[in-house]
Protein backbone atom coordinates (compact mmCIF):
# COMPACT_ATOMS: atom_id res chain seq x y z
CA UNK A 1 0.00 0.00 0.00
CA UNK A 2 1.45 3.32 -1.07
CA UNK A 3 1.70 6.16 1.41
CA UNK A 4 -0.32 9.30 0.77
CA UNK A 5 1.59 12.00 -1.03
CA UNK A 6 3.41 14.42 1.27
CA UNK A 7 1.98 17.90 1.62
CA UNK A 8 3.54 20.88 3.36
CA UNK A 9 2.31 21.67 6.89
CA UNK A 10 -0.16 24.57 7.21
CA UNK A 11 1.91 27.48 8.51
CA UNK A 12 0.73 31.08 8.16
CA UNK A 13 3.08 34.07 8.03
CA UNK A 14 2.37 37.55 9.37
CA UNK A 15 4.26 40.80 9.72
CA UNK A 16 3.93 42.84 12.92
CA UNK A 17 5.21 46.39 13.38
CA UNK A 18 6.76 48.09 16.40
CA UNK A 19 6.34 51.73 15.35
CA UNK A 20 8.12 54.27 17.55
CA UNK A 21 8.09 58.05 17.59
CA UNK A 22 8.58 60.91 20.05
CA UNK A 23 5.53 62.88 21.16
CA UNK A 24 5.88 65.72 23.66
CA UNK A 25 9.36 64.52 24.53
CA UNK A 26 8.28 60.94 25.36
CA UNK A 27 8.77 57.68 23.49
CA UNK A 28 5.48 56.31 22.14
CA UNK A 29 4.52 53.07 20.40
CA UNK A 30 1.61 52.69 18.02
CA UNK A 31 -1.17 50.25 18.90
CA UNK A 32 -4.41 49.39 17.11
CA UNK A 33 -7.68 48.08 18.49
CA UNK A 34 -8.46 44.73 16.92
CA UNK A 35 -11.74 44.72 15.05
CA UNK A 36 -12.16 40.97 14.79
CA UNK A 37 -11.43 37.71 16.61
CA UNK A 38 -9.24 36.57 18.16
CA UNK A 39 -8.77 39.21 20.89
CA UNK A 40 -11.42 41.46 19.35
CA UNK A 41 -11.39 44.88 21.02
CA UNK A 42 -7.92 44.44 22.54
CA UNK A 43 -4.93 46.65 21.75
CA UNK A 44 -2.31 45.03 19.51
CA UNK A 45 0.61 45.96 17.32
CA UNK A 46 -0.25 46.82 13.72
CA UNK A 47 0.24 43.92 11.33
CA UNK A 48 -1.34 41.32 9.14
CA UNK A 49 -0.90 38.25 7.00
CA UNK A 50 1.52 38.00 4.10
CA UNK A 51 -0.12 37.84 0.69
CA UNK A 52 1.18 34.67 -0.88
CA UNK A 53 1.03 35.95 -4.44
CA UNK A 54 4.80 36.58 -4.48
CA UNK A 55 4.67 39.44 -1.96
CA UNK A 56 8.06 40.01 -0.32
CA UNK A 57 8.15 40.23 3.47
CA UNK A 58 9.54 43.78 3.52
CA UNK A 59 6.90 44.84 1.00
CA UNK A 60 4.25 43.36 3.30
CA UNK A 61 5.64 45.41 6.20
CA UNK A 62 5.41 48.60 4.12
CA UNK A 63 1.87 47.66 3.04
CA UNK A 64 0.70 47.02 6.59
CA UNK A 65 2.29 50.26 7.77
CA UNK A 66 0.11 52.12 5.30
CA UNK A 67 -3.06 50.02 5.52
CA UNK A 68 -3.26 49.78 9.30
CA UNK A 69 -2.24 53.35 10.14
CA UNK A 70 -2.46 55.44 6.94
CA UNK A 71 1.16 56.47 7.57
CA UNK A 72 3.38 56.99 4.55
CA UNK A 73 6.30 54.57 4.73
CA UNK A 74 8.66 56.20 2.25
CA UNK A 75 10.27 58.35 4.95
CA UNK A 76 10.04 55.85 7.82
CA UNK A 77 13.09 53.91 9.03
CA UNK A 78 12.03 50.26 8.70
CA UNK A 79 14.09 47.19 9.58
CA UNK A 80 13.44 43.56 10.39
CA UNK A 81 13.47 42.95 14.13
CA UNK A 82 13.03 39.22 14.84
CA UNK A 83 10.96 36.14 14.07
CA UNK A 84 8.39 34.79 16.55
CA UNK A 85 7.10 31.30 15.96
CA UNK A 86 6.05 29.62 19.20
CA UNK A 87 3.39 27.01 18.48
CA UNK A 88 0.83 28.51 20.91
CA UNK A 89 1.25 32.20 20.15
CA UNK A 90 -1.92 32.41 18.04
CA UNK A 91 -5.19 30.53 18.73
CA UNK A 92 -5.92 30.35 14.98
CA UNK A 93 -3.12 27.85 14.42
CA UNK A 94 0.58 27.86 13.64
CA UNK A 95 1.29 31.50 12.81
CA UNK A 96 4.84 32.80 12.47
CA UNK A 97 5.42 36.54 12.76
CA UNK A 98 8.29 38.44 11.15
CA UNK A 99 8.36 41.56 13.30
CA UNK A 100 9.74 44.89 12.07
CA UNK A 101 10.86 48.06 13.83
CA UNK A 102 9.71 51.36 12.32
CA UNK A 103 10.89 54.80 13.45
CA UNK A 104 10.09 58.29 12.21
CA UNK A 105 10.00 61.82 13.66
CA UNK A 106 6.82 63.55 14.76
CA UNK A 107 4.39 61.01 13.33
CA UNK A 108 0.81 62.32 13.19
CA UNK A 109 -2.27 60.85 14.80
CA UNK A 110 -2.86 57.54 13.02
CA UNK A 111 -5.97 56.45 11.17
CA UNK A 112 -7.05 52.83 11.63
CA UNK A 113 -7.71 50.69 8.59
CA UNK A 114 -8.59 47.17 7.38
CA UNK A 115 -9.25 44.96 10.45
CA UNK A 116 -8.49 47.64 13.08
CA UNK A 117 -11.24 49.79 14.61
CA UNK A 118 -8.95 52.35 16.21
CA UNK A 119 -5.28 53.33 16.33
CA UNK A 120 -3.46 55.45 18.88
CA UNK A 121 -0.08 56.35 20.31
CA UNK A 122 0.65 54.87 23.73
CA UNK A 123 3.63 55.80 25.97
CA UNK A 124 6.23 53.08 25.62
CA UNK A 125 6.48 52.71 29.39
CA UNK A 126 2.79 51.80 29.59
CA UNK A 127 3.43 48.90 27.22
CA UNK A 128 6.68 47.81 28.89
CA UNK A 129 5.08 47.78 32.35
CA UNK A 130 1.99 45.89 31.20
CA UNK A 131 -0.29 48.80 32.09
CA UNK A 132 -1.56 48.49 28.53
CA UNK A 133 -2.19 44.79 27.85
CA UNK A 134 -1.55 43.73 24.25
CA UNK A 135 -3.02 40.78 22.37
CA UNK A 136 -1.04 37.69 21.36
CA UNK A 137 2.65 37.96 22.36
CA UNK A 138 2.79 41.59 21.25
CA UNK A 139 4.05 42.90 24.57
CA UNK A 140 7.14 40.73 24.13
CA UNK A 141 7.59 41.92 20.55
CA UNK A 142 7.16 45.57 21.55
CA UNK A 143 9.63 45.13 24.42
CA UNK A 144 12.17 43.56 22.08
CA UNK A 145 11.71 46.42 19.62
CA UNK A 146 12.19 49.12 22.25
CA UNK A 147 15.23 47.37 23.74
CA UNK A 148 16.68 46.97 20.25
CA UNK A 149 16.28 50.71 19.65
CA UNK A 150 17.88 51.52 23.02
CA UNK A 151 20.90 49.36 22.27
CA UNK A 152 21.25 50.48 18.68
CA UNK A 153 21.34 54.13 19.76
CA UNK A 154 24.68 53.42 21.40
CA UNK A 155 26.50 52.17 18.32
CA UNK A 156 24.62 53.56 15.31
CA UNK A 157 23.09 56.74 13.94
CA UNK A 158 19.54 55.45 14.57
CA UNK A 159 18.79 58.46 16.80
CA UNK A 160 18.65 60.71 13.73
CA UNK A 161 15.65 58.68 12.47
CA UNK A 162 13.64 60.25 15.32
CA UNK A 163 14.61 63.76 14.13
CA UNK A 164 13.54 65.86 11.21
CA UNK A 165 15.78 66.54 8.25
CA UNK A 166 17.44 69.34 10.24
CA UNK A 167 17.78 69.34 14.02
CA UNK A 168 19.73 70.81 16.90
CA UNK A 169 21.99 68.88 19.26
CA UNK A 170 19.49 69.66 22.01
CA UNK A 171 16.76 67.91 20.00
CA UNK A 172 19.09 64.96 19.41
CA UNK A 173 19.74 64.78 23.14
CA UNK A 174 15.97 64.67 23.75
CA UNK A 175 15.84 61.54 21.57
CA UNK A 176 18.42 59.75 23.68
CA UNK A 177 16.77 60.85 26.91
CA UNK A 178 13.31 59.73 25.74
CA UNK A 179 14.41 56.35 24.39
CA UNK A 180 16.78 55.57 27.26
CA UNK A 181 14.45 57.04 29.88
CA UNK A 182 17.14 59.05 31.64
CA UNK A 183 18.48 62.60 31.73
CA UNK A 184 21.90 63.29 30.24
CA UNK A 185 24.49 65.92 31.04
CA UNK A 186 24.30 68.46 28.21
CA UNK A 187 28.00 69.33 28.02
CA UNK A 188 29.06 65.69 28.17
CA UNK A 189 26.53 64.73 25.49
CA UNK A 190 27.68 67.55 23.20
CA UNK A 191 31.29 66.45 23.58
CA UNK A 192 30.50 62.81 22.80
CA UNK A 193 28.39 63.67 19.76
CA UNK A 194 31.12 65.89 18.34
CA UNK A 195 33.70 63.14 18.96
CA UNK A 196 31.73 60.67 16.81
CA UNK A 197 33.03 61.84 13.44
CA UNK A 198 30.52 61.69 10.60
CA UNK A 199 27.55 61.21 12.95
CA UNK A 200 26.02 64.63 12.34
CA UNK A 201 27.02 67.48 10.01
CA UNK A 202 26.29 71.23 10.42
CA UNK A 203 24.06 72.60 7.68
CA UNK A 204 25.46 76.11 7.82
CA UNK A 205 22.36 77.85 9.16
CA UNK A 206 21.05 78.52 12.64
CA UNK A 207 17.54 78.35 14.03
CA UNK A 208 16.29 81.55 15.61
CA UNK A 209 14.61 81.19 18.97
CA UNK A 210 12.90 83.64 21.30
CA UNK A 211 15.70 85.08 23.39
CA UNK A 212 19.18 83.66 23.74
CA UNK A 213 21.61 82.66 21.02
CA UNK A 214 20.45 80.96 17.79
CA UNK A 215 20.83 77.17 17.85
CA UNK A 216 23.07 75.60 15.22
CA UNK A 217 21.33 73.13 12.91
CA UNK A 218 22.66 69.72 11.86
CA UNK A 219 21.64 66.86 9.61
CA UNK A 220 22.47 63.16 9.65
CA UNK A 221 26.02 62.45 8.51
CA UNK A 222 27.33 59.63 6.31
CA UNK A 223 28.44 57.39 9.16
CA UNK A 224 25.93 54.77 10.31
CA UNK A 225 28.27 53.22 12.90
CA UNK A 226 29.33 55.45 15.80
CA UNK A 227 32.91 55.48 16.98
CA UNK A 228 33.40 56.08 19.77
CA UNK A 229 29.93 54.83 20.75
CA UNK A 230 27.52 56.72 23.01
CA UNK A 231 27.09 54.24 25.83
CA UNK A 232 23.80 54.23 27.71
CA UNK A 233 24.39 55.29 31.32
CA UNK A 234 23.68 52.78 34.06
CA UNK A 235 20.38 53.32 35.90
CA UNK A 236 20.62 55.15 39.23
CA UNK A 237 21.25 53.10 42.34
CA UNK A 238 18.22 52.01 44.37
CA UNK A 239 17.65 49.88 47.44
CA UNK A 240 16.85 46.92 45.19
CA UNK A 241 19.80 47.67 42.89
CA UNK A 242 22.47 49.35 45.07
CA UNK A 243 25.17 49.29 42.37
CA UNK A 244 22.95 50.84 39.70
CA UNK A 245 23.63 47.97 37.34
CA UNK A 246 21.40 46.72 34.55
CA UNK A 247 19.19 43.85 35.66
Amino acid sequence: MQDDAWSPPPVLLTVDLVILTLREGRLHVLVVERGEAPFQGMPALPGGFLNHDREEILDAAHRELNEETALASSWVHLEQLAVYGESNRDPRGRVVSVAHLAIAPGLPDPVAGTDATDASWVPAEAVLSGQVELAFDHRRIATDGIEHARTKLEFSSLATAFCGEEFTIAELQQVYEAVWGTELDTRNFYRKVQAAKGFIIPVGTDRRSTGGRPARLYRAGPKTVLFPPLIQPAPPATEENPNGEEE
